[in-house]
């Protein structure tokens, strides 16, 4: 990003970087930067917290105001993750004892993912590999390769770690309805990942894989690092 930065600036194009790792903007050093210490993934803070938010934007736009650079300020406020907090999230009751309980599930939640892109709009969930209507097809692929079926014969549709991010954002956008509050960052991840029957497939699936001898980038990015 602020490599990019600086191509703009020759071009005459004045830029701010907002980053959320200090070290990262310090040793990148945009022409001008702003480095709020908010968890990953909020580069404006607090969800729905619109004037908190503006707060942030209108830091980062007196930043234009500077002709020399490198500079890079420090937002006055700081936002703690919990990082051990998992969303208390209810989930839907088994419909059909025929399905596998992750396909079971995926089905289940679709009422809700209906209502949370209702309400916050189509910028979360699926879309990079896969369509809302092909989860529970792709979560059953994802069974089958923990049950032992190859990967590659199993009908995961696309690059497995892209349609496994696409499942999770499709659980984490109908976490959006279920949750009684916004989560915390990664708080809809670590229930996805923790409490979910699809959470559990995906993982079985790594095991599998890594296990058969896949290689390395096949199977790691199915679930975050830590998981």
């Amino acid at each position: 990003m602020s490599v990019l930065a600086h191509v703009f600036e020759a071009a005459g194009l004045a830029t701010v970087a907002l980053g959320s790792i200090h070290s990262q903007i310090q040793r990148t050093a945009p022409p001008r930067g702003l480095y709020c210490d908010f968890p990953l993934g909020r580069p404006l803070g607090r969800p729905g917290d619109a004037v908190f938010q503006h707060r942030v934007l209108a830091h980062a736009l007196d930043l234009l105001e500077r002709a020399e650079g490198p500079t890079v300020e420090v937002f006055p406020d700081a936002i703690a993750d919990d990082a051990g907090a998992v969303l208390a999230c209810a989930l839907p009751a088994r419909h059909d004892a025929a399905l596998a309980p992750a396909v079971d599930e995926a089905r289940g939640l679709r009422p809700a993912f209906d209502r949370a892109v209702a309400r916050y709009g189509d910028r979360a969930g699926t879309g990079r590999a896969i369509a809302p209507d092909a989860v529970p097809d792709a979560v059953a692929s994802f069974v089958a390769v923990g049950k032992g079926t190859p990967w590659k014969q199993a009908g995961i549709p696309g690059v497995p770690a892209r349609v496994a991010q696409d499942i999770r954002g499709y659980y984490e956008t109908a976490a959006l309805a279920l949750a009684d509050h916004t989560p915390a960052a990664w708080e809809a991840t670590r229930w996805f990942v923790q409490r979910t029957e699809a959470g559990a497939a995906i993982a079985r699936a790594r095991d599998a894989m890594a296990a058969a001898g896949e290689k390395q980038a096949i199977w790691f990015y199915l679930l975050p690092a830590d998981s």
